[in-house]
């Protein structure tokens, strides 16, 4: 059997991918929930219709799966044989639209927290990794409000 689809194949795979709640995304809305996080799901008046997003500390979090972005993991780094020009233009793209997602949100004033699919192996660490982001996130995001000319004295 050949490695390689055809095109009714390929796109019959290819539809079978989800881009909202992967089991990644799950895991880290257990794990924030848990903390006593609250959350937005996938908004689509932010740029890049983060994954999570936490308006009081002005917070968007990506969650973002090693292959298809291209992170330098062991499962990022895996470069598929078959229609290899295909899948590195693929994750090229997918890395320049998530570094236009991030500066336009810092536009925005808001900050954001890329999170990959293999932190998930060492959930108390990222655990950690996240509060200590969201904290920082809440500080600014007083610290901008204090400081905005709408704001009263």
């Amino acid at each position: 059997m050949s490695d390689v689809f055809t095109p009714e194949q390929r796109s019959a795979v290819m539809r079978r991918v989800k881009a909202r709640n992967t089991g990644p995304e799950i895991a880290v809305r257990r794990l924030l929930w848990g903390a006593g996080y609250r959350y937005r799901l996938h908004r689509a008046d932010l740029p890049g219709r983060p994954d999570l997003s936490l308006a009081s500390r002005r917070a968007a979090i990506f969650v973002h799966g090693c292959f298809w972005h291209g992170h330098d993991c062991v499962r990022g780094a895996r470069k598929p044989k078959a229609n290899a020009d295909y899948w590195a233009a693929k994750i090229i793209r997918n890395r320049d639209r998530d570094a236009r997602a991030v500066s336009a949100l810092a536009k925005l004033g808001w900050r954001s927290i890329v999170i990959w699919e293999c932190e998930l192996r060492e959930p108390q660490v990222l655990l950690a990794r996240l509060r200590r982001a969201l904290d920082q996130a809440a500080r600014a995001s007083a610290c901008s409000r204090r400081d905005s000319p709408d704001s009263t004295p």
